[in-house]
């Protein structure tokens, strides 16, 4: 299972990446949110990849002592082993999305595998408490223009990120923090984990970023909250 055996293979498309922030893919039609324009100092962050019966526990306790909500990427077989995690991040006020059932890589399957990988983990999410899913993030990044039609009948949102900590190659603290610290603007989408293979460094770099952006002047909103709070549809 993803979730068990994770990361014997990982790559991202920053070629695709760095064409668009809040717009339409190059490759497709899909809505593609990669962060928003906006003045306000906000950010979203977002956690791939869980729940981990451990990682994910520790990080939403983190949240919760800051009063910060975020947006969780789940992937579903991870999902129906540790269902009450999953109920918990809605519970507290975070938002629960799709990372697809067994962390599919689009560019390495054929359209229907991963139609059905999609629908998959839709019907963990229903079975367990009637949520609908409404943006989803492509694993590696990679998105293929031949779903456009699937995922804009779905009514699907694509999120990437535009700042990428990398933790889940077990970093170190200060890696992760830095990465974060270093390049944050208002309007950006953090990308995390909360199921890593190895140690983590997540929930003590969380530690150091949320209390370090407070002070600054940032709010952490999800990811629909900072969609809602954009100046503009595109940025360049």
């Amino acid at each position: 299972m993803r979730c068990r055996n994770k990361y014997i293979a990982r790559f991202t498309a920053a070629f695709l990446l760095f064409s668009f922030a809040f717009g339409r893919c190059p490759v497709s039609g899909c809505r593609v949110i990669g962060s928003v324009r906006c003045e306000r100092k906000i950010a979203a962050l977002t956690f791939d990849d869980g729940p981990h019966p451990e990682y994910t526990e520790e990080i939403l306790d983190i949240l919760a002592e800051y009063g910060v909500r975020a947006t969780f990427f789940v992937v579903g077989e991870c999902a129906e082993i540790y269902p009450d995690i999953v109920k918990r991040e809605l519970a507290e006020g975070h938002e629960v999305e799709n990372h697809t059932y067994s962390h599919l890589y689009f560019s390495k399957c054929g359209e229907r595998e991963i139609e059905d990988d999609i629908e998959k983990a839709e019907d963990v999410m229903d079975d367990m408490s009637s949520y609908r899913f409404n943006f989803i993030r492509p694993p590696g990044g990679i998105i293929t223009g031949s779903l456009d039609k699937f995922l804009r009948e779905k009514s699907y949102d694509v999120v990437l990120w535009s700042v990428d900590t990398k933790d889940w190659t077990s970093p170190g603290v200060s890696s992760v923090v830095n990465a974060v610290m270093n390049n944050i603007r208002p309007g950006d989408i953090i990308l995390m984990h909360d199921f890593v293979s190895g140690r983590s460094s997540t929930p003590d770099a969380l530690r150091q970023i949320i209390p370090a952006l407070i002070a600054d002047g940032y709010d952490f909103v999800t990811v629909s909250e900072l969609v809602s709070f954009s100046d503009a549809s595109f940025d360049e």
